[in-house]
């Protein structure tokens, strides 16, 4: 690489950190906590039914 080449890195991926780092007043909010415990809930239930069929 050259040194004036502009490769995009950080600078193109800015604008999108800035926007999902924004909390919205309307959006659903969920507990990390649920989320992975719906995750081993799920794959429980496939291991059992994996074993049951």
């Amino acid at each position: 690489m050259s040194k004036g080449e502009n490769t995009g890195g950080l600078m193109s991926s800015a604008g999108l950190v800035r926007y999902f780092d924004a909390e919205d007043r309307n959006a659903i909010q969920i507990d990390p906590k649920t989320v992975v415990a719906f995750g081993v809930f799920f794959g429980a239930l496939v291991m059992v039914l994996r074993v049951a069929l």
